[in-house]
């Protein structure tokens, strides 16, 4: 099973808040069309389910882990222009699933910046690349995310105790998902892309010709989407709700 075809996106939106399991997931799925949105203006915040402290490539102490990726994170997002990042407390790297309380915790999100638009992780996953984007935290974000959207964020009878007034998100997009068909032309921001996922050096810093690696992906995805040779894009799926 796949997405439908994507909606035509709206051109009145003013916020936007990227919900994501792990820091470094908004900026290897999206911080160019991220820095795309900064600069025309629009409101961006971002909101980390956990502070990935199940990741890095080396023998740094795991209890140092969620310390050094929440700063890689806000350092990432400055590459892009967003002042505002949160982490939500409680959940593990690894073992996220898309509990009620999870759903809670996205809805109070949502209802406090009230956004016009939601991005996230997709809820489904990429057959031809289970590694990566189909990662179960990101699955489980993703659902949670979406039943945060509709009903919950918007309906004043769920989560009463939160005393946060009800708001209904217009537009959801997914990255990292399977065919994705609204494609982004980043080329003229793809150096802050760069930048912000080099910020993550825990990740990315025992990638050899990793500039060049990530230039080939999104090249791939620009000529995948129809833009002309030499340019580069992300591609996302995007959907109405309501």
């Amino acid at each position: 099973m796949g997405f439908p075809p994507s909606a035509t996106p709206l051109t009145d939106v003013q916020r936007v808040l990227c919900i994501h399991a792990h820091p470094d997931d908004v900026d290897f799925g999206a911080a160019g069309t991220v820095a795309g949105w900064v600069d025309a203006g629009l409101e961006v915040a971002y909101l980390l389910v956990t502070r990935g402290d199940a990741g890095g490539f080396d023998d740094t102490p795991r209890e140092q882990m969620p310390i050094l990726r929440e700063a890689e994170q806000r350092a990432a997002a400055a590459a892009v222009g967003v002042k505002q990042v949160e982490f939500l407390d409680g959940y593990r790297d690894g073992l996220l699933t898309p509990s009620i309380e999870l759903r809670r915790d996205i809805t109070a999100a949502i209802r406090r910046f009230r956004p016009d638009r939601v991005l996230t992780n997709s809820p489904l996953r990429r057959w031809d690349r289970i590694a990566g984007p189909s990662h179960p935290d990101h699955l489980a974000a993703g659902e949670a995310t979406t039943c945060a959207v509709y009903p919950d964020a918007r309906n004043p009878f769920i989560f009463m105790d939160l005393e946060l007034d009800p708001w209904t998100v217009r537009e959801i997009w997914y990255s990292g998902g399977p065919d994705p068909d609204h494609v982004v032309d980043i080329t003229d921001v793809f150096p802050r892309k760069v930048a912000a996922l080099q910020a993550h050096v825990s990740q990315t810093s025992h990638i050899p010709d990793f500039s060049d690696m990530i230039r080939a992906r999104m090249a791939a995805t620009a000529r995948a989407g129809g833009l002309p040779e030499g340019r580069l894009a992300e591609a996302f799926s995007v959907f109405s709700t309501v």
